[in-house]
């Protein structure tokens, strides 16, 4: 009878579980308030959807321990990350479509071009833009695509292919420095430095303004954390040169090394709508291909309204492509 009467109550039962459970909740909300010192807030905001799988954890704790206080708790993280990713869930695409635009890192090493040309010209794109485009591969390419696209660019590692026509077609300067990688690049680092272009395309609605880029990369680096210094200071860049943009239809693809929750690119997100998150279903994370935990390859856009969007079966690269149906 003591002993039955020694036990704690509910609501003082797994308090370690309730300030976890607070924590968590605390994260997602503020989670712009994290320090960027040493990539720690783009860190955590790339990978911040994931922070959401602690809630069933913690709820499972919660009844183990039949814990009242961190079942409460778990109101807060559960609450805000629904707030935050809850519409991302369902479907959010309609039917119709203008034109239809894809984007693919293809991989510097990629094992299988003529592969991946092959799937991507049965795409069904109108507009095709490609990142990470090596000298080798690019004649295989642009062979592999001929039939499907009348028009084509390449400048640097990116290029674009269009049923459409082109013009005014120019690079975009967005600045690639290597810093502490420079000695430890990957194949995809000392590709040319070209990494961004402009283009207009010809549509029977009026030009369309096409940008396409592949931002610096983003490494984990012992003793300096998150190293993003390259993909903030290209981000930084290409928001200005979108932002200088004189045609109020753009349209941006890209391996942007981050996902639209990360602070880093700010400057594009507060002037162009992702595809992904107004006409697509789920989360559409597009690496790595075998397994993708985050969306790094976008497809955003001004003037034009995504009416569906959506991630294409994996090719040889690391990255999966992305598509969208655009309307006026």
């Amino acid at each position: 009878m003591v002993r039955a009467w020694s036990r704690p109550g509910p609501w003082k039962r797994g308090p370690l579980l309730a300030v976890s459970a607070l924590l968590l909740g605390l994260l997602l909300l503020l989670h712009g308030r994290i320090t960027d010192r040493g990539g720690l807030g783009s860190l955590v905001e790339t990978f911040l959807p994931w922070f959401g799988v602690f809630v069933p954890v913690l709820l499972a704790g919660a009844v183990w321990r039949r814990s009242a206080s961190a079942t409460v708790a778990l109101l807060l993280p559960a609450t805000v990350w629904l707030s935050l990713f809850g519409g991302l869930l369902g479907d959010r695409s309609h039917a119709g479509g203008d034109l239809v635009v894809a984007g693919h890192n293809v991989g510097a090493d990629n094992p299988d071009p003529a592969g991946t040309a092959r799937d991507l010209a049965a795409s069904g794109a109108d507009v095709l833009a490609l990142e990470e485009i090596t000298a080798q591969a690019r004649p295989v390419y642009e062979k592999g695509l001929a039939k499907a696209y009348r028009h084509h660019t390449v400048l640097g590692t990116v290029g674009l292919w269009s049923r459409l026509p082109l013009s005014d077609v120019r690079p975009v300067d967005i600045e690639t420095d290597y810093g502490p990688l420079a000695e430890t690049r990957s194949a995809a680092d000392r590709l040319p430095s070209n990494r961004a272009l402009r283009a207009t395309v010809a549509t029977s609605r009026g030009p369309l303004a096409v940008y396409v880029a592949h931002l610096g990369s983003v490494r984990v680096m012992p003793g300096t954390g998150f190293w993003t210094s390259s993909r903030d200071r290209n981000a930084q860049a290409l928001a200005r040169a979108v932002a200088a943009e004189p045609n109020g239809r753009v349209v941006l693809l890209g391996d942007l090394n981050g996902t639209t929750d990360d602070r880093a690119l700010a400057g594009l997100t507060a002037r162009l709508r992702s595809a992904q998150d107004e006409a697509g279903k789920g989360f559409g994370f597009t690496w790595p291909a075998t397994f993708p935990v985050a969306r790094i390859d976008q497809i955003l856009v001004r003037g034009v309204r995504p009416a569906s969007a959506w991630v294409l079966p994996p090719t040889g690269s690391d990255h999966r492509p992305v598509a969208a149906a655009l309307t006026w």
